[in-house]
């Protein structure tokens, strides 16, 4: 018989069970950390600002930035991988190859 490798989130036996492969456990992180971003959000509201330039006192301008500049890394990622990007076979073997370093 053939050995069958666990599914994904069923660990065979002698395979270790981590916290984070349960989904559940996955979920919990990301609603704490969604949590933790508003009330982030809404404290700015709770302590006097000393801004150097005027945008700097608008209400969650940190919060709002920093989220368009991480939007922003993301869309030029994408942009720089369509130029980026090699073939699906870039790294198979060439026909008249020979393989060696001459």
């Amino acid at each position: 018989m053939t050995e069958q490798s666990p599914l994904p989130g069923n660990p065979g036996a002698g395979e270790r069970k981590y916290w984070l492969d349960s989904p559940a456990n996955v979920d919990k992180i990301y609603w704490a950390v969604v949590v933790v971003c508003g009330a982030l959000f809404l404290a700015d509201a709770l302590y006097h600002k000393h801004p150097e330039f005027g945008i700097e006192g608008v209400f969650g301008f940190y919060g709002l930035y920093g989220f368009v500049a991480c939007v922003g890394l993301v869309l030029a990622a994408k942009g720089i991988r369509r130029i980026l990007m090699r073939k699906e076979d870039y790294y198979e073997d060439r026909p008249g190859d020979t393989g060696g370093d001459s």
